[in-house]
């Protein structure tokens, strides 16, 4: 993959980039892997077309990782499946010599990719997560790129069945941790697919409380 360009996207060939590419190949089951890169080829031209500036690399590891909490390998029981990805990007760029603020944007851009518009408002690299994961998984911004820049990411890293096996893999991946949807829209898959799932209500967490009024 030396050198390669996709719809017009290069994808960066950094040791860095060449060990997260392993990583999540091994990692990842080839649904996720394919769905990962297309998340930064979406994510990369959305930032062509908006005239951003962002870290190619940073967007890489950021669009790469941000699944990892769906797989076997990092999935934990404990916390949103988001947060496991990010913590893994922190301690691999850490790794590679990146703390600080990029290792926090990167973070950030993982933990976020799942809260509607408000990842929008902050740095290139986290908007740009969450944008690529929207046009590939939910449709927003498909006709924000071109026909051709579709085809030529689709044609790359292909998804067959993509809607019914994205759905799939997200509902085994939370399915263990039923109790880390409670506000966010994974409550919406375990809903459609877990019988008896019950979802968590806001309302009711205040009502019962353990305030006395």
């Amino acid at each position: 993959m030396t050198n390669e360009t996709i719809a017009g996207v290069r994808v960066p060939d950094s040791a860095l980039a060449r060990e997260a590419t392993e990583l999540v190949r091994e990692a990842a089951s080839p649904l996720l892997f394919d769905h990962s890169r297309r998340v930064f080829l979406f994510g990369a031209l959305r930032g062509a077309e908006q005239g951003l500036e962002f870290d190619p690399e940073l967007l890489y590891v950021g669009a790469m990782f941000h699944d990892l909490g769906l797989t076997g390998r990092f999935a934990r029981t404990d916390q949103r499946f988001e947060i496991d990805g990010a913590d893994e990007a922190r301690r691999f760029l850490a790794a590679h010599g990146i703390t600080g603020e990029p290792a926090q944007r990167v973070w950030t851009a993982i933990a976020l990719h799942t809260t509607p518009e408000i990842p929008l408002h902050m740095a290139p690299e986290i908007a740009l997560v969450t944008r690529g994961v929207e046009l590939d998984v939910l449709g927003i911004g498909y006709h924000a790129i071109s026909a051709e820049q579709r085809a030529a990411v689709v044609a790359a890293h292909p998804r067959p069945d993509f809607k019914n096996r994205i759905l799939a893999a997200f509902t085994d991946g939370i399915k263990g941790r039923p109790d880390t949807t409670f506000g966010n829209v994974k409550a919406d898959v375990l809903a459609h697919f877990v019988p008896g799932f019950e979802r968590g209500d806001f309302v009711e967490v205040i009502k019962g409380s353990a305030w006395g009024e």
